[in-house]
C-alpha cells in the first residue's frame, strides 16, 4: 500500500483527493494536515465525506506520497520549513514549480510527459485552465503546427477560485452572470506556452480570454485558429489513442459529460479554413486532484487509471 499524506488538506482540491483516494485500492490515507483545523474531524470541513479521519500533522518519514494542496507559494514554504525525505514522492498542486523544471520538478501532464513522470520524485501538477488549453493544442504542437495565432475562450466554475470567499465567488455575483477576468494575462499562460514549446511548437501565440461561469465546477475551452489541413480530427484521435483520459469525440460537447470524472473530452470542427478545438474537463479532477492521482499512479508503477474510473452524472 502507498502511505499518503496531504498537506493543506482543508481546501476544495484536497477534498477531492480525499474523496477519490479513500476508494483507491492501493492507498492508505495516513495524514491530513491543516494548520487551521488540527484535531478536528475531516468530515466537519468536508461534509460530503463519510470518514473518521482527523486533521493532524504529517510524519514525513512515514509517507510514500505527499500531496501539497495549500495554494500558490505554499510548496516553497513547506520545503523551506521542513526536511522532506528524498524517498517521499511529492506532487504539488500549486504553481511554485511548474516552469522550467524548477526544483527538479517534472511537469505533470501525462499526455506529454508520461515517461518522465514514471521516473520522477517530484511532480508539478498543471493548472486547471492550463490543462484544458494544453490538451486542446498539444497534438498541433507535436505535429509542427503550433506556430499559429490561437484565440482561446474559456469558462470556468466558481470552485476554480478556491474555498476562500471573494467578491467574485459569492453566489449572488456568480448566479445568472458571466464576467471576464485577467484578459490576455492569466497566470496559466506561461506554462501553456512552455508546454507547447516542449511539444514542438516554436513560438505559439495564445490570446486567452478567461470567463467566470455561473456554475460550480467544470471548464470549457474553445480554441480558434486558421488551418486548412483536412481531417485534423484524425490527427487528434491518433495522438490521444494511447492516453486513456483524453477522448476525442464527434458529437457536441458539454460540461455534464465530464464533471465528476478525470476525462477531458475534445472535439475538432473545421469550415472554410477555420478550425475550432473544444475541450471540456472538471477543474477539480482532470484539472487538479484527479490528474494528481493519475501522476501518483505513474510514479508508483500502477496502471494509470487505477482508482480514477469515475462516472459523470447528468443530474
Amino acid at each position: 500500500m502507498i502511505a499518503v499524506g496531504i498537506a493543506g488538506a482543508a481546501g476544495y482540491t484536497a477534498g477531492e483527493l480525499i474523496r477519490v483516494l479513500t476508494r483507491h485500492p492501493n492507498v492508505e490515507l495516513r495524514y491530513l494536515q491543516s494548520e487551521s483545523h488540527r484535531g478536528q474531524r475531516v468530515d466537519n470541513v468536508h461534509d460530503d465525506l463519510v470518514t473518521d479521519l482527523r486533521f493532524s500533522d504529517i510524519d514525513l518519514e512515514r509517507v510514500d506520497a505527499l500531496f501539497l494542496c495549500g495554494g500558490h507559494g505554499y510548496a516553497t514554504r513547506f520545503f523551506e520549513e521542513r526536511n522532506v525525505p528524498e524517498r517521499a514522492r511529492v506532487i504539488d498542486l500549486g504553481n511554485d514549480f511548474r516552469l522550467g523544471n524548477a526544483g527538479g520538478f517534472v511537469y505533470g501532464l501525462p499526455e506529454l510527459n508520461r515517461e518522465a513522470i514514471r521516473q520522477a520524485r517530484r511532480v508539478a501538477n498543471p493548472g486547471c485552465f492550463a490543462a484544458a488549453i494544453e490538451l486542446a493544442l498539444l497534438p498541433l504542437a507535436a505535429a509542427g503546427k503550433g506556430d499559429k495565432e490561437f484565440s482561446v475562450f474559456g469558462v470556468t466554475g466558481s470552485t476554480g477560485a478556491g474555498r476562500q470567499p471573494a467578491a467574485e465567488t459569492h453566489f449572488s455575483y456568480r448566479v445568472q452572470n458571466l464576467s471576464n477576468y485577467k484578459v490576455f494575462a492569466h497566470q496559466h499562460l506561461a506554462e501553456v506556452r512552455e508546454t507547447l514549446q516542449r511539444a514542438g511548437a516554436n513560438a505559439p501565440d495564445v490570446a486567452f480570454v478567461p470567463t467566470r461561469g455561473a456554475h460550480a465546477r467544470g471548464i470549457i475551452v474553445n480554441a480558434v485558429f486558421r488551418d486548412e489541413t483536412p481531417s485534423l480530427q484524425e490527427l487528434y484521435r491518433e495522438f490521444y489513442r494511447a492516453h486513456p483520459f483524453a477522448v476525442v469525440r464527434d458529437a457536441p460537447l458539454h460540461l455534464k459529460q465530464v464533471v465528476n470524472t478525470n476525462y477531458c473530452f475534445l472535439r475538432v470542427q473545421q469550415r472554410e479554413g477555420k478550425t475550432l478545438v473544444t475541450a471540456v474537463l472538471d477543474n477539480l479532477l482532470k484539472g487538479a486532484s484527479g490528474q494528481a492521482i493519475q501522476n501518483m499512479n505513474l510514479m508508483f508503477g500502477l496502471e494509470e487509471t487505477t482508482g480514477l474510473l469515475l462516472k459523470a452524472s447528468y443530474f
